[in-house]
Formats: structure tokens, sequence, C-alpha cells
């Protein structure tokens, strides 16, 4: 597992604890989290996946625009708020891991410690 920086560690606790589906993400957009609700939405356990670098997620979720046309990972809300350190939100369609189509609804905010530091980034994410 990574080194994690204290405010990172206290992002994913709070997801933890909340019924919003969430996924955190490092500043190299590695997968380091999702929770149990986004658990429903991804179809699998984040026990069973693991930390997922931005390659791997951006594509084995099969992010899709209305005509079935691939979504490019710039166009991804969590690579956004990475890259341009803003709040990014989007709507497109995935495959679940379980193989289910399903159209979400993502807004994604860059994690910034005090001093400045880009840290990563946090989704909330909801079937639409």
């Amino acid at each position: 597992m990574s080194e994690k920086r204290v405010e990172v560690i206290l992002m994913r606790q709070l997801a933890g604890y909340l019924a919003t589906p969430m996924l955190v993400v490092n500043p190299l957009g590695t997968l380091l989290y999702f929770n149990e609700p986004a658990e429903v939405l991804l179809g699998k356990r984040f026990d069973e996946v693991g930390e997922l670098p931005a390659s791997a997620w951006s594509t084995v979720f099969a992010p899709s625009d209305a005509d079935g046309q691939p979504l490019p990972p710039e166009e991804f809300p969590l690579l956004v708020a990475l890259a341009r350190h803003t709040p990014s939100q989007r709507a497109f369609w995935i495959r679940s891991m379980d193989g289910q189509r399903r159209h979400i609804e993502v807004a994604a905010f860059p994690l910034i410690g005090l001093e400045g530091t880009p840290l990563g980034a946090v989704a909330t994410l909801w079937e639409s």
C-alpha cells in the first residue's frame, strides 16, 4: 500500500461513514478507495479490487457517452479535478464490474493540502 498523507487517510475514513457513493484518488489518479455505497454501483467490493492505477480504472468501467462512444480519460471528472485543480461534473454510462450498464453522474473535487500541495481528488457518484 502506498504512503498516504493524513488528509487523504481522513478523507477515506469520512467516505467510509457516508451513504453517498465516493471514490478517492491520489495525485497520479490511482484509485485509493471507494466506499460501500460505491461498491453497489461499481459491481465489486473494494477489498476485491484494491488500489488501481488510472490507466486501469479509466478503462475497466468502459465509460461512454449516450451514443456508446468511449469517453476519453481527460473528460472524466476525477481526472479533470486532478489536472485543473477545480471541481468537475459529468453524466455518462459505465459498465460495472458485475456486467451492468449504468448511467451515472459524477461530481469530483480536488484535495489540496494546507500548504497548497495537491493530494488527489474525491468523486461522489449516483445512478441517474
